[in-house]
C-alpha cells in the first residue's frame, strides 16, 4: 500500500520513529541501527515501508534502502520468522552477506543472528533457495565461459548473480550491471555490493 513515506522526522525512539506528512504522524518500526542513522528531529527523511496487516494489528515497518526492504520481505515469508525477528536480523547483517549465507547454506552464520536457531536457519535456507534454484544456477554457470555471451563467467560472478537473485533481482537486471564492472580483483561480496549500488539508482 505504501512504497515509501517522505516527511519530517518528529519522534525517535529505540524501536520506532514518527514521520509527519501533511499533518499526519506515521508510526514506523525500524531497527535501532537504522533509527540512529536516519537523521535528527526536524529533518526531512525518506523511508521505504512494509505494511503488516493482521486481524488485531496494523503496523508499518521502515527501511533505509530497497535492499533492506527486499530482505525483510524474504524473511517474513519464511515459516516461523515474524516481523520483529526480521527487524532484529536486519540490524545484524547486510543484505549482501545474508544472500551469501543463503546460497552457501551457511547455517552457522544464520544461527549467529538474533532469534534464529538451527531449525530456523535450515528453514530459511530451504525456503529461500526454493524461490530460485540457486545451487543449480551456480553449477550451471560454472560450466559456462560467458553470461549472455558478454559477461566473463567465473565462480565469483556465478555466486554473486545467485545471491542477487535471492534478493529479488532478475538475472537480466544483474547481467546488465555486471557489464560495466571490473570484476577481476573483486570478491564476491564486493561484486554484490557494487551491483546493489547500481541497481538502487
Amino acid at each position: 500500500m505504501f512504497a515509501y513515506i517522505k516527511g519530517i522526522l518528529e519522534i525517535k525512539t529505540t524501536e520506532y520513529v514518527v514521520i509527519e506528512v501533511n499533518g499526519i504522524g506515521y508510526k514506523i518500526f525500524m531497527s535501532e541501527i537504522a533509527i540512529d542513522e536516519l537523521g535528527n528531529i526536524g529533518d526531512n527523511v525518506k523511508i521505504y515501508t512494509y505494511l503488516k496487516v493482521k486481524e488485531d494489528d496494523i503496523s508499518l515497518f521502515g527501511f533505509k534502502t530497497q535492499e533492506e526492504l527486499r530482505m525483510f520481505e524474504l524473511l517474513v515469508s519464511v515459516s516461523g520468522v515474524g516481523a520483529k525477528i526480521a527487524i532484529n536480523i536486519l540490524a545484524n547483517i547486510t543484505p549482501s552477506k545474508f544472500a551469501m549465507a543463503v546460497i552457501s547454506a551457511d547455517i552457522a552464520k544464520l544461527k549467529s543472528l538474533p532469534g534464529i536457531g538451527a531449525k530456523s536457519a535450515q528453514r530459511i535456507i530451504l525456503e529461500l533457495q526454493d524461490k530460485i534454484d540457486t545451487q543449480e544456477a551456480v553449477i550451471e554457470n560454472r560450466k559456462k565461459e560467458k553470461v549472455s555471451g558478454v559477461v566473463e563467467e567465473n565462480t565469483k560472478v556465478s555466486e554473486a548473480i545467485a545471491a542477487l537473485q535471492v534478493l529479488g533481482y532478475t538475472r537480466k537486471e544483474v547481467e546488465e550491471v555486471l557489464l560495466d564492472m571490473d570484476k577481476s580483483k573483486m570478491s564476491v561480496e564486493e561484486i554484490i555490493k557494487g551491483c546493489l549500488k547500481s541497481l538502487s539508482r
